[in-house]
């Protein structure tokens, strides 16, 4: 996890020089990572870390308001309703979930994670983590199911895909990722 933190802070250094957003991000990193670790090994992500996330994410959400007043009010909406549009996308989808599959479809982990993500990356990035996140989940659970290393029944968890695409984010424009799923999901015609 050492060296795979370092590569990333590298990156993050490459991508963002000397910024609030790489502060952001090299404070976001090492719970990303924690995060995946945990939920892969012992399927839950514990409330203190995703509370240590949203409690960064309101931070630098802050800061950002006093560095850039102008910029900084925009980035407080922006970040506020990632916090709501990600926190109730997975909320909506974890109680229709469990009415129609009569057990819990997702954690309460991934929606907390999903809404203190928000704070950090805005509301369209969260929807782009959203689908990405989805995605990523249906190719490899199919992969999984195919090889039987799990059955049909047994719990896959979701945090690692939140944080693959969550990185992906961090690392990628987000206008080539925005047209990249519009592709995706119209099937190529999308032109824009």
């Amino acid at each position: 996890l050492m060296i795979i933190t370092a590569i990333m802070y590298v990156g993050l250094l490459y991508n963002f020089n000397f910024s609030v957003d790489l502060a952001k991000y090299l404070v976001l990193t090492p719970m990303l990572l924690s995060a995946f670790c945990i939920d892969l090994k012992l399927q839950i992500i514990p409330n203190r870390l995703n509370l240590t996330m949203f409690e960064a994410g309101l931070f630098f959400t802050f800061l950002s308001v006093i560095l850039n007043t102008n910029i900084g009010i925009n980035t407080f909406i922006d970040n506020f309703l990632g916090m709501l549009v990600g926190g109730g996308i997975f909320l909506l989808i974890t109680l229709i979930g469990g009415v129609v599959a009569g057990k819990e479809a997702m954690g309460f982990g991934d929606v907390k994670l999903m809404g203190a993500l928000g704070l950090f990356l805005g509301w369209i990035n969260i929807i782009i983590v959203s689908v990405l996140a989805f995605l990523f989940a249906a190719i490899i659970s199919i992969g999984i199911l195919i090889f039987k290393k799990k059955k049909f029944n047994e719990y896959i968890p979701f945090g690692p895909f939140i944080v693959a695409s969550t990185l992906i984010v961090i690392f990628m424009p987000s206008e080539l990722l925005l047209t990249m799923v519009l592709k995706i999901f119209t099937l190529g015609m999308y032109q824009g």
